[in-house]
C-alpha cells in the first residue's frame, strides 16, 4: 500500500488527472510533432537536449522505412527489419516525450489538439503526418487493390501473393490460375519500379523452386505507366535504362496507359485493353494526410499544405508544416518539393533550428533544398543513379543504392539484419520469409461480410 500512494504522489506531482494526455509539467516551450516519419525525427533529433519540452506524437509505435517496403513485400525482409521503436529512438532524450495517439483536429485559436485519447496544448505545433495512398476517387479500384504506404501494406501484398499463388497450385481451371498468377503494378516511379523488378526476380529465381508444377512463365508482371518514360522525375538516361532492365526480366511495361476500373479480377484501361489479375499493387500516386482544423484556402493540390518559405503554415502564427504534406511554393518550384525522404530530413533539420531561433528572439533565414540526387533500383545488381552532372546505372550504381539506404535506417540491429539478408540473397537469390502467418482478405470481401 505504501509502494502505491507513493507512485500515486509521484504522478500527481508531474501530470494533472484530466481528460489531457499526461505530459510532465514544463516552464520551457513545448513543441508538439504529429507524426514521426522522417521529417518528425529529423526534427525530433535537432531538438533533443534543447531548452524545450519535444512531444511526439503518432498513431504507430514505430517508425518505418518506407523505401524498402517492396522488399518486405517480396518476402526478401521480415518488417522488424525496416520498423523502430520511436521510444528506442529517443532513449537518453531527457526533453521528448512519446505518446501513442492519433491526432483528430486542431484547435488553433486555443493552441490545441485533439486526439483519440485527450488533448494536448502546444507553443509551436509541427505537422510531418506524410501522406496516403491516393486512388484519384476510383472507388472500384481503391476496393480491390493494394497500396503500399506502410508496413501493413507490404504484409498484405505479400500474404495477398503467397496465397493466391498457392491457389494457383490447387486449381485446375486455367482462366483462373492466369488471374492468381498475373501481377498488375500501377505506377512507374521509383515505388512501382522497385517493386515490379523485384517481383520479376521472384518470378525467375523463386517459382521454379517452390512450384514445380507449373512454369514460371506463368507468372506475368505488369507495369502501367500513364505517361510515355518510367522514373519521370530522374534524367532520359535513368528512365530509358530502367525500362531496358525492366524488360530484360521480362516485365510487360505499359506507357501512356491508365487504368480506368478494377473489379477484383480485371482490370481495364482508359484504351480499353484489360489484363485478367487478382493481384493490383497501386503506386500510382500519394495524397497528404493531416488533422482537421487547417483552413481550407491553405490546401493546394495532392491535398497539401500551403507554407511561407519558412514552412510556416499559410495564416498561422505557431503552426508549420514539413515533409511530404508541405507545400513550399515559388517560381522555382511550382508544385512544392519532391515527396521525397531527403526534402523531409532537411525540412526537419532547417525547422528545429528555425525554431530555436524564433524562441530566443534571432532572425530565421528561408528554407532552401539541396538536391542531392536520385537513386532507384531495378532488381539485383541493377540501378540508376542521377547525382547532378553524372548520371549512370548498372553495378556501381546499384552499390551507391545499397550503401546509401543501409546507413539510413534506424539502428545499428536492423542495419544488420538489412545487410545480412542482402549479402545472402546477392550469392544464393534465396528469400527465407516465404511464410504465410495469417489469412489475407480483400477490402471488398471484408465490406461485403459486415454487410
Amino acid at each position: 500500500m505504501k509502494e502505491k500512494q507513493t507512485h500515486s504522489i509521484t504522478l500527481e506531482s508531474t501530470c494533472k488527472i484530466t481528460d489531457e494526455i499526461c505530459l510532465p509539467d514544463t516552464k520551457l516551450p513545448r513543441v508538439v510533432i504529429v507524426g514521426g516519419g522522417f521529417a518528425g525525427l529529423a526534427l525530433v533529433e535537432k531538438l533533443k537536449h534543447k531548452e524545450v519540452q519535444v512531444v511526439l506524437l503518432d498513431k504507430n509505435n514505430f517508425h518505418q522505412f518506407q523505401p524498402l517496403l517492396y522488399q518486405v513485400a517480396t518476402s526478401a525482409l521480415e518488417p522488424d527489419s525496416i520498423v523502430f521503436p520511436f521510444r528506442k529512438q529517443i532513449n537518453g532524450y531527457k526533453n521528448v516525450f512519446f505518446r501513442l495517439a492519433e491526432v483528430e483536429e486542431i484547435q488553433p485559436d486555443s493552441n490545441t489538439i485533439l486526439t483519440n485519447k485527450g488533448s494536448v496544448s502546444y507553443d509551436y505545433l509541427v505537422l510531418a503526418t506524410g501522406t496516403t495512398t491516393n486512388f484519384f476517387g476510383m472507388d472500384s479500384v481503391a476496393e480491390n487493390s493494394l497500396g503500399m504506404k506502410d508496413i501493413r501494406d507490404s504484409l498484405n501484398i505479400r500474404h495477398m501473393m503467397l496465397q493466391n499463388l498457392e491457389q494457383a497450385a490447387i486449381t485446375c481451371d486455367d482462366k483462373e490460375r492466369d488471374a492468381l498468377t498475373n501481377f498488375v503494378i500501377v505506377g512507374g516511379g521509383p515505388a512501382g519500379v522497385e517493386m515490379a523488378g523485384a517481383l520479376a526476380e521472384f518470378c525467375k529465381y523463386i517459382l521454379p523452386k517452390d512450384y514445380p508444377e507449373y512454369p514460371s512463365s506463368i507468372m506475368n508482371i505488369y507495369l502501367i505507366e500513364a505517361i510515355d518514360e518510367l522514373l519521370s522525375t530522374m534524367s532520359d538516361k535513368a528512365s530509358s535504362k530502367t525500362l531496358k532492365y525492366l524488360e530484360d526480366l521480362n516485365v510487360k511495361v505499359l506507357l501512356n496507359e491508365a487504368v480506368s476500373n478494377y473489379d477484383g479480377k480485371e482490370v481495364t484501361t482508359i484504351s480499353g485493353k484489360t489484363i485478367l489479375a487478382k493481384n493490383l499493387i497501386w503506386t500510382a500516386g500519394v495524397k497528404g494526410q493531416f488533422p482537421n482544423g487547417i483552413d481550407e484556402k491553405h490546401i493546394v493540390r495532392g491535398n497539401r499544405i500551403k507554407t511561407d518559405a519558412n514552412l510556416k503554415v499559410e495564416g498561422y502564427e505557431n503552426i508549420f508544416a514539413i515533409g511530404d504534406i508541405a507545400a513550399l511554393i515559388s517560381e522555382e518550384r511550382p508544385k512544392g518539393h519532391p515527396q521525397v525522404a531527403q526534402a523531409a530530413i532537411q525540412q526537419g533539420k532547417y525547422l528545429g533550428n528555425s525554431i530555436l531561433n524564433l524562441i530566443n528572439n534571432k532572425p530565421t533565414q528561408p528554407f532552401e533544398y539541396k538536391d542531392k540526387g536520385a537513386l532507384a533500383t531495378v532488381g539485383k545488381r541493377k540501378a540508376v543513379a542521377d547525382l547532378g552532372k553524372f548520371k549512370f546505372a548498372g553495378y556501381f550504381a546499384w552499390l551507391l543504392w545499397s550503401v546509401v539506404h543501409l546507413m539510413a535506417i534506424s539502428g545499428f540491429r536492423n542495419r544488420l539484419m538489412v545487410g545480412f539478408n542482402w549479402a545472402v540473397s546477392y550469392f544464393t537469390y534465396e528469400k527465407s520469409n516465404r511464410l504465410i502467418i495469417r489469412n489475407f482478405k480483400p477490402k471488398s470481401l471484408i465490406n461485403n461480410t459486415e454487410e
